[in-house]
């Protein structure tokens, strides 16, 4: 997952046959067959399971739901009791902004419409998104209660689409900001202030050239008092996305939501996602923070 992120990259092979109970490319919205997920429970006949939704990476442009995201998720989410879903969703190969955020919300609905069907619990919904997935989970938490991006032709627009945790992972906040805070970093990262970067592709324009949308896009521009406590870690040596983006996110965060859970992880020398965000006990940390809000 560091530079240079190739489409091939961001598909990995794992077995989950071991898993029983579980539905692979269900449908939450007909407008195209990117809008799919899958569902996986915990063996057994548990019912009533509280749910992580998997958000993956991949600039808006590439990725899977059955990546290195579900890889890292799934069986330590499901021997902790969790139901895992995770979530294509339309790229901009396809449709730009704000395509993606619409079926991030679909997806919340969808699953809490039909939470009985698949043994979910409805009240107990989190997100989990890396990079670009990361911005789709915290723009999903702090839009929670703002129908900015429900889109009604995409499903269930009356159910609610809240959730009650968020973990967003090196996810960019502010298009903007990020060549500057390389410069500061003293990293040659990743331009995105260009005609074809991830971000003005996936915004349909260069991103100086539309800061609306790129104020749009950000999830602090939807900050309010009813956010849900959000976990953000991100990596000092991201060539990618820099960590001041999770820096001033934080911030925003802990200054507009001062009553709920923020926590902010810096992962010293890390980049762009890999080993040091894989290890068991950062996987229990994440599930902790889980369990304190959706258990």
């Amino acid at each position: 997952m560091d530079l240079p992120f190739l489409p091939e990259e961001a598909q990995v092979t794992f077995d989950f046959s071991s898993i029983k109970r579980k539905w692979l490319n269900v449908p939450y919205a007909n407008k195209s067959p990117a809008q799919k997920l899958d569902i996986f429970l915990p063996n057994g006949n548990g019912d009533h399971y509280p749910v992580i939704i998997i958000i993956h990476g991949g600039g808006f442009r590439f990725g899977d739901k059955q990546g290195i995201e579900l890889k890292m998720a799934l069986e330590p989410g499901v021997k902790r009791g969790y139901a895992i879903v995770s979530i294509n969703y339309r790229l901009s190969t396809e449709a730009t902004f704000p395509a993606a955020p619409q079926d991030v919300n679909a997806a919340i609905r969808f699953i809490r419409k039909n939470a009985s069907l698949y043994h979910l619990n409805p009240d107990k919904i989190g997100l989990w998104g890396s990079s670009s997935g990361g911005n789709l989970a915290a723009l999903a938490g702090t839009t929670g209660y703002t129908p900015v991006f429900v889109d009604s032709s995409l499903g269930a627009p009356r159910v609610p689409w809240n959730v009650q945790a968020v973990v967003d992972f090196f996810g960019p906040i502010n298009f903007l900001t990020m060549d500057p805070q390389f410069v500061i970093n003293g990293i040659a990262g990743q331009v995105h202030d260009s005609p074809d970067s991830f971000e003005s592709l996936y915004l349909g324009a260069q991103i100086t050239k539309v800061p609306g949308k790129v104020k749009q896009s950000n999830p602090e521009t939807y900050l309010n008092r009813k956010a849900p406590p959000f976990l953000i870690e991100h990596g000092t040596k991201d060539k990618n996305i820099p960590y001041q983006q999770s820096v001033v996110f934080s911030q925003q965060l802990m200054y507009n939501i001062p009553d709920t859970f923020i926590n902010l992880r810096l992962i010293d020398g890390a980049g762009h996602g890999g080993p040091l965000f894989e290890t068991p006990d950062n996987i229990d940390l994440v599930f902790n923070f889980f369990d304190l809000y959706l258990t």
